[in-house]
C-alpha cells in the first residue's frame, strides 16, 4: 500500500485561506482482494470531531448543519477512493496528515495479518 497525500489552499469567505489535503492509498490486488473478503471498507481510520450543543428551531438546525461541517472521519473505503479534508490553518493540516499516516500505518499491519491466514509465519527471535 502506498499512501498518497496532496496539500494545497484556496480562498475561502472574506479571502480567508482554507487548507486542504487530499489523501488516497494505491492497494495491490491482493489488498483490495482482502478489503472485500474482509468486509473492511466501513473500518473507521481517523475521526475529528468537536462537540456542539446543537439546540432547538432553526438554531439548531444551523449548529447540526456545522457540525457535520468540522467533524470528519476517514474510512477504509475514503482511503481507497480518495477524500479532501479542509482545515483551518497550517497546523491542523499538520495534525491531521500525521494522524492519517498513522492510521494508514495501522491498516498496513491489518492487511499485512490478513494474508496470512491459512498459512504460518516464522519468526526469529534473538
Amino acid at each position: 500500500m502506498k499512501l498518497l497525500l496532496r496539500r494545497d489552499q484556496k480562498s475561502g469567505m472574506l479571502g480567508k485561506v482554507i487548507f486542504t489535503v487530499s489523501v488516497r492509498a494505491e492497494l495491490s490486488d491482493e489488498e483490495k482482494t482482502n478489503i472485500k473478503k474482509y468486509k473492511m471498507g466501513d473500518i473507521l481510520l481517523y475521526e475529528r470531531s468537536k462537540i456542539v450543543d446543537p439546540g432547538s428551531g432553526l438554531v439548531g438546525l444551523a449548529s447540526r448543519l456545522a457540525f457535520k461541517m468540522i467533524n470528519l472521519t476517514i474510512s477504509v473505503n475514503d482511503l481507497e477512493h480518495g477524500k479532501q479534508v479542509e482545515c483551518k490553518d497550517i497546523l491542523e493540516m499538520l495534525a491531521v496528515e500525521e494522524q492519517i499516516k498513522e492510521a494508514a500505518q495501522n491498516f498496513r499491519n491489518v492487511l499485512s495479518a490478513a494474508t496470512t491466514f491459512g498459512g504460518e509465519e516464522i519468526l526469529e527471535i534473538n
